[in-house]
């Protein structure tokens, strides 16, 4: 399951289309990133050069030339070099990025200086994405103004810079059929990875065990984390960005895991909470059970034809009324709203986009209005709830609380395909799941020091 080598051919017409002739895009592929010393963080490829070459080697620079007689599609790649190619892993090189990758023409990285410049010369614009590359950065515009410094020769040099993301990230924000399909299969991994967690998990256990069962699913898989795992017990899933998952799980409390993977780049990403020891107190199914009926509401109105905002606005409904219902809020539910004063227990917004970037590319409003929804988008519904230990005015069975549901959804032709669907969220299905756990809780377990 893989994006065709025809489909990255028609984005990259699409893109010159919209570009227009005597124009001329630039984009180089992400650094390299040293982790200590000589370490490397594992390399992953810029998600905009991805998308349109489909090339994974860093120290490249894709080229796209409208109208250009010779070659549209240009690829500057490191070189084939045996005694680096031991030490390194192989290389395509400059035949290989022809041959296997659909490049015009292609050159060795090390030449870039003595023909890109010839390549900006005549073209009125250029896109490309300043701010990302800095290094870059300074090269193209020391290209450009070494252009403009020749103007009485006869050169003409490009007289404005175009946000390449501007074009492109419209483009990425609908998603192809090939998208969809691997969109679904990096969600059925992730989805599957959240059960194993549901099925593993044991008061006794340890945070970062529960991790560990998450990537076990993902790498068997051959995907990876498309973000560092939240894997919070207790009142640590009311810390909205917790990474530490160091503490023990005990019993009576309930765990918050915010965990996706990426498949050839494509990113799912999905929320569930469940009790450490399988069953759900009164108290905590009450709670749940507000976050879950926000969720469904929200998931129900992604449909063609809703702006971007009413499901977060239909999320906020729901909430306020079930905080109202809680005794964590008093008043008129309008009037809370109004306020904002849910905002003291759900803080953030209900979704984002999704697809290449876990925050994926694409405006979320036109102008001053929301977008509406169309086909081919996909966006995250997650609602949440979060009730700190030493929240006040608050019955003392619901602090500590943290609660967030989450999933991922495709806007269809007819209303909305949820991706995520292969993992429980109802209070009876997750209890029953979990109690099919084959394996005892651990005993006299201790996290090292």
């Amino acid at each position: 399951m893989r994006i065709p080598r025809d489909e990255f051919a028609r984005r990259r017409r699409q893109l010159m289309r919209l570009m227009g002739r005597d124009s001329i895009a630039i984009l180089p592929a992400a650094a390299l990133q040293m982790r200590n010393s000589d370490v490397e963080h594992p390399y992953r490829q810029d998600s905009n050069f991805w998308y349109l070459t489909g090339f994974h080697e860093p120290e490249s620079v894709a080229v796209l030339v409208p109208g250009r007689s010779q070659g549209r599609y240009l690829l500057f790649v490191r070189d084939r070099d045996p005694a680096r190619e031991t030490w390194d892993g192989r290389r395509a090189g400059p035949a290989g990025a022809r041959r296997d990758y659909g490049a015009d023409d292609a050159f060795p990285i090390n030449d870039i200086d003595d023909i890109l410049p010839g390549l900006l010369e005549g073209r009125d614009k250029v896109y490309y994405t300043m701010g990302v590359q800095r290094d870059f950065d300074q090269r193209l515009v020391s290209w450009v103004n070494n252009l403009r410094a020749q103007a009485k020769h006869g050169r003409h040099a490009p007289y404005e810079m175009v946000a390449l993301e501007h074009p492109l990230h419209e483009m990425r924000l609908f998603k192809s059929r090939s998208e969809v399909q691997l969109m679904r299969r990096s969600a059925q991994i992730a989805a599957a990875a959240h059960c194993r967690a549901m099925r593993f998990c044991a008061p006794g256990r340890y945070e970062y065990e529960v991790a560990a069962e998450l990537r076990h699913e993902f790498m068997m898989a051959q995907a990876d984390i498309s973000y560092l795992p939240i894997v919070g017990g207790g009142a640590n899933g009311c810390i909205l960005h917790y990474h530490e998952n160091a503490d023990v799980l005990r019993d009576g409390d309930l765990l918050l895991i915010d965990a996706g993977c990426e498949l050839q780049g494509y990113a799912s990403d999905i929320t569930r909470t469940f009790p450490v020891n399988g069953r759900f107190t009164d108290a905590q199914r009450a709670a749940y059970n507000v976050v879950l009926e926000a969720n469904l509401a929200s998931i129900e109105s992604v449909r063609p034809g809703h702006d971007w905002n009413h499901p977060h606005d239909v999320a906020v409904q729901v909430l306020t009324a079930g905080m109202v219902r809680l005794g964590l809020l008093k008043g008129r539910v309008a009037s809370l709203i109004k306020s904002q004063a849910y905002r003291r227990f759900y803080m953030h917004r209900t979704g984002h986009w999704l697809g290449l970037d876990v925050h994926d590319a694409g405006d979320y409003k036109i102008g001053e209005e929301w977008r509406v929804l169309e086909p081919g988008m996909v966006l995250t519904i997650e609602p949440g709830l979060y009730i700190p230990p030493g929240a006040r005015g608050v019955p003392a069975e619901l602090r500590g609380l943290g609660i967030r549901i989450e999933d991922d959804v495709l806007v269809t032709r007819e209303g909305c395909e949820v991706l995520t669907e292969g993992v429980p969220k109802e209070t009876a299905a997750i209890e029953h799941l979990m109690a099919q756990s084959s394996e005892s809780p651990p005993s006299g377990r201790r996290a090292v020091a």
